[in-house]
């Protein structure tokens, strides 16, 4: 049975499951180098997002971590939880980890990396993303709104 979300003064079953993993570092979002990642925090971006998904007909799911074991884990039991895709701002690991990589091959869902920053604009190490190939697409450089970009394009790819 799906999860019951309030829309327009009734119930709707939101029964669609998609994921939303941010990496490391995304946690201090608000206060962490505001002129490359902006004011909001991840709470505002989650809240955006889920936001963004219930309109879809989607529900969200939000994991965080620094972790990269937590990462791999938390992508690892998506497919077992009826989850149908996944967004994932990677960080830092974006460009280090083949690990992260292999879990989202190994969970073949369907996965859209997201950056709030052009990482193209950016360190010249920043340039290669080793996850990104594991990806049905890459959304870079539209602040928040490239985590609502990537929720539409994921969720008109499972559409």
């Amino acid at each position: 049975m799906g999860k019951y979300i309030e829309k327009g003064g009734g119930y709707s079953q939101m029964s669609r499951k998609i994921l939303l993993v941010n990496g490391p570092n995304l946690r201090l979002l608000g206060r962490r180098e505001p002129e490359i990642y902006g004011s909001d925090t991840l709470a505002d971006i989650e809240k955006l997002c889920c936001e963004c998904a219930a309109g879809l007909g989607f529900e969200l799911i939000c994991f965080q971590s620094d972790s990269e074991g937590a990462l791999i884990s938390r992508i690892g039991e998506a497919p077992l939880e009826g989850i149908e895709g996944i967004v994932i701002n990677p960080a830092g690991y974006t460009h280090t980890s083949v690990a992260l990589h292999d879990a989202l091959l190994a969970a073949a869902l369907p996965a859209v990396e997201v950056h709030l920053s052009n990482i193209f604009k950016r360190e010249d190490f920043r340039h290669t993303s080793i996850t990104g190939s594991a990806c049905i697409g890459v959304v870079a450089g539209f602040g928040k709104e490239s985590y609502t970009l990537a929720i539409r394009a994921l969720t008109a790819r499972l559409s």
